[in-house]
Order: C-alpha cells, then structure tokens, then sequence
C-alpha cells in the first residue's frame, strides 16, 4: 500500500518493500530516472557526434576525412587528388625555405608516447593558436628518413561518445567537454595509415609533425607542432577484464561500501576488452546483487570476485575455474564470514581479496573496520577505505579461512596484499588501527576533505610459507615517507611495484598517482604516465612490459590507459583505451588474463536466479501486478528458502491486497529467523495498524528504526502512527527526519507540511510544498495546500496560480475546484477576486455532486455575493446550512456567518492574515 497524498495525514501507511528496490518512493537519491529508447541501437544514443551534425563543407578537402600523400613506392597508396597532391607539396616547400611558425600543441598523444604493434589508431588531438589555420598537414616521418607519410586533414572537433541514457540520473549528467577540450581539432588515422605507421616505427621512433595553414594561402603554413610515438616490440596479446558502471550515487550509510544507489546496481557490467578490437565483449550484466573486486591466477586458469548474496551475505566470495563460458554455481562461493577468528555479531567482508598465483590461496582482509563517505557528486561518489583489520587467507585444499600469522596484529589494519609471482611473499598495506568514524560524527563532503579519519598506509612484505606467515618488514621508498602508499602491484618477474600515492586513505583519490619503487626496496620514482587527476586501479601484462590503469584525466567518467615499461622500470606516457564503454559509464578495476580473447566469452551467475526473481517481482509489483509478482516472489524463496527478503516482499503483497493476517503469519516466521530485520518489524508495524493496534504497531516501528535509523518510511509511518495517538511534537520530528532522509519523496514533504500548516508555520510549509510540487508537478492536493499556505502568509496572488495549475492539471479535482473558486470569491484582496470566474466554478462543482454538498453550496453562495446577487446567495446558503448534519461542526457555523452577510447586502470574506508579505 502507499502513502496517500491526500490532504488527511493520519490513518495512511506505507509498506516499505524489502530488498533492492522501493515499489513507491519515486526517483529518491540514488534512483536512475528510466529514459525512453528512441535510438534504434538499444540503449545508447549518441552525444554531439559531428558525423550526425550538418557542418559545413571543407574549402579543399570538401567531405573527405583525409587526402594522404606518399612520395616513392610502397604497399601504402597515395589517396590525394592531383589538385591535393600540388597542395601538399607546396607546404613541404615552404617549410624547407623555414621561418617562425606559431607553436601548435599537441595535446595527444604526448611525445614519447609507446604504442603496442595490436593498438587501434588512437585520435590525435591539437590546439592551434594561428586563427587562420583551417587546414592541417600531417608529416610522418621515420629514422630510415625515407618516404615520409603526409596526410591531409580537417581537423574536425572530437568525435563525442555513445550515451547509455539508462545511466542518466538525477544525481549525474552526460559530461560536457570543458571550453579546451571542445576547441581542440583532431584525426584519426585510417586503418592503412596507422598499419604502415607502427610497421615502420616497431621499435624506432616516428616523428609527427602538425602545420597549419590556412586553405586559401597553403603556401604559408603559420603553425606547427610535433611529437615523436614509438611501437613497442613487446606485445600485448592478453585482454584485459574490467568493471563498466553507471555513476548513480547513493546516501551513506555507516561502514557499508554502497556507491551505487539500488536501481543502478543492475546496470553494472563486466566485460573483456582485446585492444586490437574496436569495442570489448560483455562478458555480464543485469546481476541483481553488487559483484566487485576480482582477481585472477597469474597462469589465468583461477577467478576470484566479491559478490553480495546468496542470502544476501556481503562477504561471500567466488572462486571459479576459468573457462570459455563461466558459470558460478552455489559451489562456486564461500563466505568470509565463516572465519572462525571473526568477533561475534560482527560481518565482514572481505577486502580487496587476492587470488594467489596457482590458484590454491586466496588472501583478503578479515575483521574489518571501514571508513565510508558517500557523496552527491557523481564526479567523485565515494570514498572508503579500512582502518582496523588483519589479513587472513582460504585455502582451496583444506577449505579453511585463518588468519596470517603476522599480519594479525589487533593494533594495526592491513589490507591491500598482492602475492609475489612464485607466491612465497606478500606485499601489503598496514598503518596504525584506529575507528573509522571521529565522535562527533561529521563525515566527509568530498575526497580530502579534512572531516576525513586520517590514515596513511606503509606497504609491507611478508612471507606466506603455506600460511605460516612471518615477521612483516617495511618496504624502503615505500613506507615512512608522510603519506598514503597503498594498492600494490608485483611485476611478474618479481623485480617492481607499482603502488598509490595519495596524502589520505586509499582507492579513487583525486590526487593518487602512480610510483614505482625496486620490489627490494630502494629509490621510488613518480611515473611518467600519470596524468593530472585520479591514477589508480593498475594491473600489470603477463610479460610485465605493460600497465593498464584508470584515469579520470578527461572526463569524471573513470577511462583505462596504458603505459609501456622497459625492464629498468622507465614507464612511457598514458595512452588512452576508447571506446571501453559509453561516455556516461565509467571503468574500473581492469585487470590483464592470461588467456587469449576467445578463451573466454560468457560469465554467468546462477548461484543468484533466485535474487532475479525476487527483482523481477519487484518490478511486476510497481506495475500493480500483483499475482505475478507473487508467483515471482515464490519462485525465488522455493530456490532459496532462506532469502528472508523474497518472504518480506511477498508479505507486501499480501498487504497489498488486504490479506492482512496472511501478512502477518509470514512476517511473524521471518522475525522468528531473524529478529534484528528492520524491514520485517516495519512491514509488521503496517499490518497491525491497520487492525487498530497503535501501540503494537508503533513498537515495532521503533524497532525497525533500532536495527535501521535510516529507514525512511520508517520514519514516516511512525509518524503517522504518532499522530493517531495525538502526540504531534513526536511526529514532527520523525517526518523531519523522513525528509532528511529521502528529500526527494514528495509524500514525507507533504505529510510534514500538513503538520507544520496546522502548527502555525506557514512559511517553512510552503518551502517543503513547493518542493514536493516541483517533485509531482500533477499533484494536486500539494498544490491546494501549498495555496493554503501562501495565503495564510498573505500571498494570494501565488495561492490563486497554484489552485489555477491544479485544476488544469486536473479539471475533475472537485477540491482545488472548490478552493479555487471560494479564494477568488472571498478573498481579502480585491485585485484577486474574480466573481464570475467563481460562480462559473463553483457551478460545476456542485453540478457534479447534485448540489446536495453544503461545502460546494458555500461556496457557490460566496460568489453569488461576489456578484451582488444577494437573493440568490441566500437561498443556496440556506439550502446549505439544511443539508448540514451536525450545526456545531464545519461548515455550519460558517454557513450561519455567510448568511448574516448576505441578508444585510454584504459579501463575505475571509479574515486576512495577521502579516502580509504580498
């Protein structure tokens, strides 16, 4: 049942569905607005393509990307029409008699940059400060200094990304390139060019040279700019796993690691990117539960990744076997929280886990204790990071979790660890243990905030000795140097990390960069391929000559780069991976396996067919469709008998449809299982008010908010509740609270400012009202009282147009009818008062109820007044007042006022208030 938004506050409750989704509350933080699919390709439209927009065509080039030119023989061919070709050679000359140009930068990519021979042609990128420059030559030249590649280009403005508009949400936006970026030109080299550019550069240097010139004088060229780009004789023949997510952000709640609000959770994707393709493989999707952080064996044959379920355990954990099509079976997933060291009534999770390099180990942070901040802004939505826990380790042969001798120590946190290639040692991150949260509560805003718990991690190493563990040593030019040194990663042949600098806590920091440091210990050295914000998530190539890592350099949707190491630990600068997801989407977490791209196609997740037909009740429930729904919802318990949330929501549904007791049974054999289930107390709350037993119902409310203090409609019903026992401070503070809480569900807005209305605070009420109309702009009851509430402030010019907007929103709502048409009859304003529109309302109103309501003849008699027709004001108000029931109640004693003014020839009008603002 939902909370209603009629103008009675009392009597109504709300049932809150368990699990992942509210079947009511609206688009609430965290809550992906759907949008309609118009583009014929599902799911993703494209933003600002200069391909869909007609542009003018260009003086030379007329709608030819490029004209190449190549001088000599060669499997290349010249593309470039004689007219072109005169064009090109005369830029040549002219450079060769020299003379100043202005300087063209070069944005991308950067001198230096290191290509793998498999890269697709990456889009050059160029600001041109000459104004007369629309024209660019592109000279490629080689160390065998023989047959230069020249290419002809427009320099168009940069291609835009594919939007996923199921990824747009309230609470983000489809980025906007910034002034820079947007004035940037660019090219991208056909697949000919760049074939012929790494086949000539394998191992050498090329050299790309940009002049500009202008297409009316190309004898004149006034700009140049140049960068030299290498291919790397290494390959990079094993693809790379990551995470594609929405960035959806959600409300915090204390320890619990929730970036994503609820809805998103589903459109989280994984997906398997060969970069000599021009788009990744997506491996899974639509998975109703978060499945996270991953790893593989470095022989690639092992997978590790978190998964929240089944019975919604947040440290459950899967290790699987890696084939052609993966599938994970209940067999598959272990739970951290079967350590037998874990305190008692504590959960844990398992943090950043780590498949040892055979496979046999698996090594996570147990115990923990989390800092977690969630923020509004999508561009950094979280951040977390532990700050007590010990490292422990699962062992596939004897099926035990035990802690790590070691690198258990109570008074420190550890986390982070990463194995060494032959798997002897581990590398790992430790800092002094401490509670994530200060005591007066205030948590961060934003990423380095100073409300932050401060914490900076050393890294040390350890060994593993088949679960021995040992005496942990701080790793030199790692550890003891002020700041934060977390996320390491061993090159495969043991000889580097690679970790995280940051000044506090760890993972997604805005100023994380990347270091390498000797993995003996030694000198560490800033990388070269970091870019200006957030370098994080790296993971070394099998071979150990590349690095993938996540940037949010261009765009606060996380992108993949790589980056080419020599074996002196020299790294190259940042390389961009496009076309890894759509432009509003965001990567994370990539990860190279070592299996080639068609060893691995399909990953699929049935240990969680029982969550999808608990989701897909869910939706059929918000359709209204009830009995499918709860064939869904039986479906999914019989699969798992102890998805205690499947139970809940099928109670919902029972609710639903009034089998109250039914309701209750199902409710009572969940708190029988599980006492501490706010949702079961909340649901159970409902049910007993609706049979009239507040007191019980409100005891259980309370103690649905005891287990979850953030449990919005929680707050809301009880109080509801609070109001049908007449304690009105009570309720106040909990429907505040409900606000605060869900500040986007317009019921809370509108049940508070009822309550406030009634309390004499017309001013703050109208605040929430008018909020809770831009919310549900249809909502006329919202409307009606936010009139109420301008008027009592004097506004009646205001109350007038909100009462207007309603009744064309809706023409048949009797009530803003009514109120509408007795403001503009009585009120106290004469510039307001309109009779004849009045009369003509307050007609059909009591046209529609047979003039038999004494409230709508009141009225009626009211306009009558208005246009001085006393006679008749008379004779409908005395037929009003007869039709009243009880005199002493409203509206009779109104009606007997009225009549006194109409029979001494006077309108009536409403007493304006005591201070007017308007």
């Amino acid at each position: 049942m939902r909370k209603a938004t009629g103008w009675g506050i009392t009597g109504v409750f709300v049932v809150l569905l368990a699990g992942v989704c509210l079947w009511n509350g609206g688009n609430g933080p965290g809550l992906l607005r759907r949008q309609p699919k118009a583009d014929p390709h599902p799911g993703r439209v494209r933003r600002g393509d200069p391909e869909a927009v007609p542009g003018t065509v260009h003086p030379l080039l007329r709608d030819a990307p490029e004209a190449v030119l190549l001088e000599g023989d060669g499997e290349l061919r010249s593309t470039a029409c004689s007219e072109l070709a005169d064009v090109i050679r005369t830029v040549v000359q002219d450079r060769r008699d020299g003379g100043p140009l202005a300087p063209l930068v070069v944005d991308y990519p950067q001198d230096e940059s290191v290509f793998p021979a498999e890269f697709l042609a990456p889009t050059f990128l160029w600001h041109d400060p000459a104004p007369p420059a629309d024209t660019w030559l592109i000279e490629t030249r080689f160390e065998d200094d023989a047959r230069p590649v020249y290419v002809l280009a427009p320099g168009v403005p940069p291609p835009a990304g594919l939007i996923d508009p199921d990824c747009i949400a309230d609470n983000n936006e489809v980025y906007q390139p910034t002034p820079y970026q947007a004035s940037a030109r660019s090219w991208t080299p056909s697949q000919a060019i760049w074939t012929a550019i790494k086949q000539r550069s394998a191992g050498r240097t090329a050299r790309i040279t940009i002049f500009g010139f202008s297409s009316a004088a190309p004898h004149a060229a006034v700009s140049r700019g140049c960068v030299s780009i290498t291919t790397s004789t290494d390959p990079l023949e094993t693809p790379i796993f990551y995470r594609d997510v929405p960035l959806a952000p959600s409300t915090t709640q204390e320890g619990v690691i929730k970036p994503l609000g609820e809805e998103a959770v589903t459109l989280i994707a994984w997906r398997l990117r060969d970069i000599s393709q021009p788009h990744s493989r997506l491996l899974l999707t639509g998975v109703p539960a978060c499945t996270n952080c991953h790893s593989f064996s470095l022989d690639g044959k092992t997978m590790g990744m978190d998964l929240d379920g089944p019975q919604g355990d947040k440290g459950a954990y899967v290790i699987t076997p890696v084939a052609r099509q993966i599938s994970v079976a209940e067999r598959d997933v272990i739970s951290w929280n079967s350590f037998a060291g874990r305190p008692q009534g504590h959960k844990t999770i398992g943090f950043l886990s780590q498949v040892s390099p055979d496979g046999q180990y698996v090594v996570t942070t147990l115990n923990e204790a989390l800092y977690v901040s969630n923020f509004l802004d999508y561009r950094f939505l979280q951040v977390f990071y532990p700050t007590r826990g010990i490292l422990g380790y699962y062992s596939r042969t004897s099926g035990e979790i035990k802690s790590l001798p070691g690198a258990d120590d109570p008074r420190c946190v550890h986390c982070d660890a990463v194995w060494s290639p032959d798997g002897s040692y581990l590398v790992f991150a430790r800092a002094e243990a401490k509670d994530p949260y200060a005591k007066n509560g205030t948590l961060a805003a934003y990423p380095n905030d100073a409300a932050e718990t401060q914490i900076q991690y050393d890294l040390y190493r350890i060994p593993f000795r088949s679960g021995r563990g040992g005496e942990p040593e701080p790793i030199e030019g790692a550890s003891d140097n002020g700041l934060s040194n977390t996320f390491p990663k061993i090159s495969p042949d043991g000889k580097w990390i690679v970790f995280v600098k940051c000044r506090n806590g760890q993972l997604m920091r805005p100023d994380g960069k990347l270091w390498i440091v000797p993995a003996a210990g030694g000198t560490a050295r800033l990388m070269r391929c970091n870019t200006w914000r957030m370098n994080s998530w790296h993971s070394f190539s099998p071979n150990g000559r590349w690095l993938v890592f996540a940037s949010k350099a261009n765009t606060p949707y996380t992108e993949m780069f790589l980056t080419h190491i020599d074996p002196q630990g020299n790294d190259s600068p940042a390389i961009l991976i496009p076309n890894s997801t759509a432009a509003n989407r965001a990567v994370n977490i990539p990860e190279f396996v070592n299996v080639s791209y068609d060893q691995l196609q399909s990953l699929a997740v049935p240990a969680l067919d029982y969550l999808k037909h608990g989701l897909h009740g869910v939706q059929l429930a918000k359709q209204g469709r009830l009995e499918e729904a709860m064939e869904e919802f039986e479906r999914a318990v019989q699969a798992n008998p102890d998805y205690l949330e499947g139970h809940v929501n099928a109670a919902v549904v029972l609710l639903d449809k009034g089998l109250t007791e039914e309701a209750l049974t199902r409710l009572n054999r969940v708190l029988t299982r599980n006492p501490n289930r706010w949702d079961a107390h909340g649901n159970v709350g409902i049910a007993l008010a609706r049979q009239g037993k507040l007191e019980e119902a409100v005891a259980h409310f309370k103690k649905a908010l005891e287990y979850n203090p953030n449990y919005a409609e929680g707050h809301a019903n009880l109080a509801l509740a609070l109001l049908e026992q007449a304690l009105p401070s009570q309720a106040l503070e909990h429907l505040r609270q409900a606000v605060q809480l869900e500040p986007k569900d317009p019921r809370n807005r509108f049940h508070l400012a009822s309550l406030l209305l009634a309390g004499g605070m017309p001013e703050e009420a109208a605040g929430h009202l008018e909020k809770a109309v831009e919310l549900d702009p249809r909502s006329g009851d919202a409307r009606r009282m936010l009139a109420q509430a301008l008027a009592a402030q004097g506004k009646f010019a205001s109350a007038v147009a909100q009462l207007q907007a309603a009744v064309t929103a809706n023409p048949n709502h009797l009530r803003a009818v009514n109120d509408l048409a007795w403001l503009l009859a009585v009120c106290p304003q004469a510039e307001v008062r309109d009779g004849a529109r009045s009369l003509e309302l307050a007609n059909r109103a009591c046209a529609v109820t047979a003039r038999r309501d004494p409230v709508l003849l009141g009225t009626l008699a009211a306009a009558h007044a208005e246009r001085g027709n006393y006679p008749e004001a008379v004779a409908v108000a005395s037929i009003a007042l007869r039709l009243v029931q009880s005199p002493a109640e409203f509206p009779g004693p109104r009606l007997r006022q009225q009549l006194e003014h109409y029979r001494n020839r006077r309108p009536y009008r409403d007493s304006p208030p005591s201070k007017r603002t308007e």
